[in-house]
């Protein structure tokens, strides 16, 4: 966001680079701010020696560099849990100025944090975002009075309509030090604390009563069983058609005549320049060659749904829909070990079991992290292993491809329910905050699709190299034969699968999409279709999963999901095969 009107109280601190720590409870649109204040150098990461992520970017303003870091939501400083560590890691690496965003609709639950940072060194600007949500809810704030009781200025924001945003710059640039400062917050005592929070919010403050609008009864329904899970069961239809009928309609038009027609006859023509046949030349461009699997897989195939799944996931996560459903949903989690706040790591591992698996940090129990990282490894695919199947399924049979996410389903629901019974520990009352339910902001949604959907695409590129590369290798070298020959009592016997789908049970290894993929080349019937697809949706996890499980829990860990997974993949796509084939028999 570049702003330039010359108004000539504000001057530029310094000619190098301001760095702003933002900050703020979950759920107060930091990441709307983030996005609209930064337009260049984003960057996404995780902090020093933890799974805990923030995002970093620049901007500037009336000619000065700022760099705004976009520091994980907290809602104190009192060092409970890993994103309160990192944030006081933060404060004490030091920054020109904190910008703290308060939430107007929950302002007494915000002013914790604002206490706490009060006591830095740091100058402080406040922002007191959903200015408009608060007044719809009858709530009124007087941020001047607010400004006084806080020794800071405090300025009214609703960043979804840019509004404040050039305010809160300017005032950045006002107050900000003229060296770092860093910060070690003191501890003031809580029954104080709230004392005082009570106090302010008295004052500066009123709440008048009002009707609730469509938007907040709306929120409310949401989480009642009725109709709470008739809107879940239509949100999943928007959703999975989206995906399913999108991708399809993008692959037909745009992916695959541009990946057919243009790409991969440039690529070939290209390497008959220098290399006309033999070993090289399959290698790069034959059944499996490099060049153009590497083009023809994961953009022609995988792109279109990962794309469209992320649209879906942002929408989800910024509207705040997944935390309602996460109520909605308490008491099935609970038969399963779990309670309702997990539903939000379940649901991630459909975009990547990984972060997944990380994210059950989160969960207030070793029996609850355990339960979800082999829920996430067995019976969920990610979002690269789902455009493989629908790549696979949707043009044969629909009917099978939503068999498919029936048995991941069901799965879920049975292998939890047998895992909470078994795993001793006890399960957390959920404590879980429901945010305002909101229409999302269009940049910060498409900013945050841009960068999932950029880093699938690079995280993908190495794995997916060294997959068909070896795939090329099998193929030309004879060994995928040979490995087929070794393994044919179990592929062809027990599966019901031609030999060369032995190669999808070497590739899934890499990556999880791989073990799907190979099946596209071949000309199998409905029945393998659907036995190739169970055993790639309950097969190992891939080396990324499997190092992560290994990071987590420890290598027992991370062999026994995998030893699970691996027999689950083969005995129940036996079965399918077995039961399947005595029914074709019969009619």
């Amino acid at each position: 966001m570049d702003c330039h009107s010359q108004d000539e109280s504000v001057v530029p601190v310094r000619s190098d680079e301001i760095r702003v720590l933002l900050m703020g409870n979950p759920n107060v649109g930091k990441s709307v701010i983030f996005s609209k204040l930064t337009n260049k150098e984003v960057l996404s990461a995780n902090y020093t020696g933890t799974t805990v992520g923030f995002t970093s970017g620049k901007t500037e303003h009336r000619g000065q560099s700022i760099s705004i870091i976009d520091v994980p939501g907290t809602y104190s400083l009192e060092t409970t849990s890993p994103a309160e560590e990192v944030a006081i890691e933060m404060l004490g690496e030091g920054a020109h100025v904190v910008l703290c965003v308060l939430d107007g609709t929950n302002l007494e639950r915000n002013l914790n944090l604002a206490l706490q940072l009060q006591q830095c060194s740091i100058p402080i600007v406040f922002a007191v975002n959903f200015m408009d949500v608060a007044e719809r809810q009858g709530i009124t704030i007087d941020t001047e009075a607010l400004s006084r009781e806080l020794g800071a200025p405090v300025l009214p924001m609703i960043a979804i309509r840019n509004i404040g945003l050039k305010e809160v710059l300017d005032q950045i640039l006002k107050v900000a030090s003229r060296e770092l400062k860093s910060c070690q917050p003191g501890v003031i005592p809580q029954e104080e604390r709230w004392k005082e929070i009570g106090r302010i919010a008295e004052k500066v403050q009123r709440v008048d009563h009002r009707h609730p609008t469509f938007q907040e009864r709306l929120g409310d329904w949401m989480l009642l069983p009725m109709p709470g899970l008739p809107i879940a069961f239509l949100v999943l239809l928007i959703a999975l058609g989206l995906v399913v009928g999108g991708g399809k309609a993008l692959r037909a038009v745009f992916f695959l005549p541009v990946t057919h027609d243009i790409i991969v006859p440039a690529i070939k023509a290209f390497v008959s320049l220098f290399v006309t046949e033999g070993l090289v030349f399959n290698l790069l461009v034959g059944e499996y060659g490099v060049l153009v699997k590497m083009v023809e897989w994961p953009f022609a195939l995988i792109l279109p749904y990962i794309f469209l799944f992320y649209i879906v996931l942002a929408f989800l996560e910024d509207s705040g829909y997944m935390p309602r459903l996460g109520v909605l949903l308490d008491r099935t989690l609970r038969s399963m070990g779990l309670q309702g706040g997990n539903i939000v790591p379940l649901f991630m591992g459909y975009g990547c079991a990984a972060p997944a698996i990380l994210g059950t940090r989160a969960a207030t129990t070793y029996k609850e992290r355990i339960i979800v990282a082999t829920l996430v490894s067995l019976a969920i695919p990610c979002a690269s292993q789902t455009g493989a199947f629908v790549a696979l399924l949707g043009e044969r049979s629909i009917t099978v491809l939503l068999m498919m996410f029936a048995i991941s389903l069901f799965t879920l629901i049975v292998a939890g329910n047998i895992m909470g019974r078994l795993i001793p520990g006890k399960i957390d009352p959920m404590l879980l905050e429901i945010p305002n339910l909101l229409l999302p902001d269009g940049k910060a949604v498409t900013r945050k699709i841009w960068l999932r959907t950029k880093n699938f695409m690079v995280d993908a590129q190495v794995p997916l190299f060294f997959g068909i590369a070896l795939a090329a290798l099998m193929v030309e070298t004879g060994a995928l034969e040979s490995f087929g020959e070794f393994i044919k009592p179990l592929v062809s016997g027990w599966l019901g699968l031609p030999q060369e789908a032995s190669l999808a049970l070497v590739l899934g290894i890499i990556r999880r999409e791989l073990g799907v993929l190979p099946l596209l080349e071949m000309d199998l019937t409905t029945l393998q279709l659907l036995v190739g697809s169970v055993v790639a949706l309950f097969y190992v996890p891939c080396l990324a999963v499997f190092a992560v499980l290994f990071k987590e829990f420890g290598i027992k860990v991370a062999i026994f999901i995998a030893g699970l997974t691996i027999f689950s993949a083969f005995f129940f796509a036996g079965i399918v095969n077995q039961i399947g084939t005595q029914i074709v028999n019969l009619f």
